[in-house]
């Protein structure tokens, strides 16, 4: 089985290769192609995989190409995992939004947007390609924003694209594993939209143990998310949001920190990552060592500004492991060998969330088998979610009507109209300060 890998030369696939170097079953992947635009992050890269697989008997065969038709053809199974103007544009979003006052996140507020309208005609082009040279393949879309990434490339792949993300997973995980269940045997009612969700129970033999959590300020007290938004407000709430819901409950002391911080975590990661490669142009240096040391840093400092900001301490060793490979691992498996299971994923809606039509893309349980992923019907969710994710939906829908037609006012209302934006005229600053950093975005006017 092949699998084709986009963006082939980024620093998170070694996690995807040694996840499937301990798949030895039958309909496993024997040949991995890593596509880039850039061939020496293709070389270092590589070069770590290589390491990886020393001593593994079978291990998956490693091509890489800069032609991205040449990739995709003959592809049973395709990656995306594409970072449009790479870290220097992330660290660029971070820094035209915080000069505004907003936040510059990635995937949430005036960042997230930006990053979208970067990146959704890239994703569009690369699914109009998928569909004419393999039309029998199945999209994982690893690309932020990851939902609204996957609603781009669905209307050109329909359920043949699915997106996922790993934040869900070890939510569910973290919940089951204070609450004493095995997080293998919980049944975790989870709903929203990429990164904008909750968990609202968790099912251990027919029983939902998730009062028993929000009963005990103890027990909430000890894991990240109890840590990050304190017990009280998650009692007020009666539910876990994901991490990524602290950019919106504590968004000044956030805008705050990253404000205040030395470097945002996009210039940390440019920085960071721009000294590991270069450091790969050196055939003695130790591939996979120093990918690994380089990996723990970026770990241990993830979502620093808010740990900080809640006073939550450092990261619990269990949750430096990464998840997102075994979460696209798991879903390949269940597909391509109709191993069925449950998985938390990015697709449409198909009237799951009565608020939404039935071609949004949202992240809820889904019931994974050889025909793909269907949607779990959830319980409708209480008014304060329904009012987020019905506004962060519209401004999905303003960025993809925005990249499909160029229309700069389309970019403007998709930035006023996000909850975490307080202006139109920011709105309008917004606009100007992206197209002036990013040449890519001049289809805009």
């Amino acid at each position: 089985m092949r699998l084709t890998i986009l963006g082939g030369g980024g620093f998170r696939v070694p996690l995807v290769y040694g996840a499937l170097l301990g798949d030895r079953a039958e309909g496993r992947v024997t040949h991995v192609v890593l596509h880039d635009l850039d061939a020496a992050r293709l070389s270092a890269v590589t070069r770590v995989l290589a390491e990886q697989a020393a001593n593994v008997p079978d291990a998956p065969r490693v091509t890489a190409t800069t032609d991205l038709d040449e990739a995709l053809r003959g592809a049973d199974f395709v990656f995306s995992a594409i970072r449009v103007g790479g870290l220097e544009g992330r660290a660029n979003d971070e820094r035209v939004a915080l000069a505004e006052g907003v936040l510059g996140q990635e995937t949430v507020g005036a960042g997230g947007i930006a990053y979208g309208l970067r990146t959704v005609p890239v994703a569009v082009d690369i699914a109009r390609r998928v569909a004419r040279l393999a039309p029998d393949a199945w999209v994982i879309n690893f690309t932020n924003p990851a939902g609204l990434v996957t609603e781009a490339m669905s209307r050109h792949l329909g359920d043949r694209v699915i997106g996922i993300c790993d934040s869900p997973v070890g939510l569910g995980r973290r919940i089951a594993r204070v609450l004493g269940a095995d997080p293998e045997e919980a049944w975790i009612d989870y709903v929203g939209l990429n990164h904008l969700g909750w968990v609202r129970g968790l099912r251990v033999d027919g029983r939902d143990e998730l009062p028993r959590l929000l009963a005990d300020p103890r027990l909430l007290g000890s894991f990240e998310e109890g840590r990050l938004f304190g017990a009280d407000w998650l009692q007020s709430l009666g539910a876990i949001p994901n991490e990524y819901l602290h950019y919106y409950y504590f968004n000044r002391e956030t805008v705050r920190a990253y404000q205040q911080a030395e470097k945002t975590r996009g210039a940390f990661l440019h920085d960071q990552q721009a000294r590991f490669y270069a450091r790969m142009t050196d055939p003695g240096a130790p591939a996979l060592h120093i990918w690994e040391d380089t990996r723990a840093e970026r770990e241990a400092t993830y979502m620093a500004e808010n740990r900080e900001t809640a006073g939550a301490g450092d990261r619990d060793e269990d949750d430096l492991s990464g998840g997102y490979e075994k979460v696209a691992l798991a879903l390949m498996r269940a597909v391509a060998r109709d191993e069925r299971t449950t998985l938390i994923l990015n697709v449409r809606n198909r009237g799951t969330l009565s608020v939404l039509d039935s071609e949004a893309v949202v992240e809820v349980p889904c019931l994974v088998d050889a025909n793909g992923a269907h949607p779990v019907a959830v319980e409708p969710l209480p008014a304060h979610a329904t009012g987020l994710v019905c506004a962060v939906k519209a401004v999905e829908r303003e960025v993809l009507s925005a990249a499909g037609s160029g229309s700069r006012a389309a970019a403007v209302k998709a930035f006023a109209l996000h909850p975490l934006v307080d202006s139109v005229h920011v709105a309008r600053r917004l606009v100007d300060g992206y197209t002036a950093v990013h040449p890519s975005l001049a289809y805009l006017t």
